[in-house]
């Protein structure tokens, strides 16, 4: 089985995250800072907005069971791409919307699935989501990875993840990991 990785910023990675862990074919999801400048940034850092990382997830997914043009489906379905450094509340450069490819043809799907959403008006605005070459990873400090998993009551959990989880699971059931 040959997997394949692409690492995504949606916002909050407690959002994306929870999302991604239950489609089918992904193997693993980790939240971590993506193509800013400081090596190793710890979240107190990103938070502080100059060190020109997004938080992300590094989706890992077996392309036999879903491709990458599903998992960018799922993803502009699931956060505001038209909205430049915010998500909801969430306001910063580091919430900024952006797909971060390892695999040039992930860059051609990325772009392709980017025309068809603007031409075809689903937003009623321009997305504004950055398609660029992965340039730096780091991942999240261990309290972040699997968030909601292990907090779902916590407040910013139940009312901003818990919708966004559920809003994924009415839209894509088709996609949904078996229980």
């Amino acid at each position: 089985m040959a997997l394949e990785t692409i690492t995504l910023g949606g916002g909050c990675f407690w959002c994306t995250e929870a999302i991604f862990d239950r489609v089918r074919g992904v193997t693993d999801v980790e939240s971590g800072y993506a193509n800013g400048h400081v090596p190793n940034p710890s979240y107190e850092q990103v938070c502080g907005a100059d060190t020109g990382h997004a938080e992300v997830v590094r989706v890992t997914f077996d392309p036999a069971q879903i491709g990458v043009r599903e998992i960018l489906e799922i993803f502009f379905a699931t956060h505001d791409p038209t909205t430049r450094n915010r998500q909801g509340n969430d306001v910063g450069p580091q919430y900024r919307s952006g797909i971060y490819y390892s695999v040039p043809a992930h860059e051609a799907v990325a772009r392709e699935v980017l025309r068809e959403l603007d031409q075809g008006g689903h937003y009623g605005a321009p997305a504004v989501t950055e398609v660029l070459p992965l340039t730096s990873y780091w991942p999240a400090e261990d309290y972040h990875q699997d968030y909601f998993l292990k907090h779902p009551h916590q407040g910013y959990c139940a009312f901003v993840v818990g919708p966004k989880v559920q809003k994924f699971q009415a839209t894509f059931a088709r996609y949904l990991k078996p229980d």
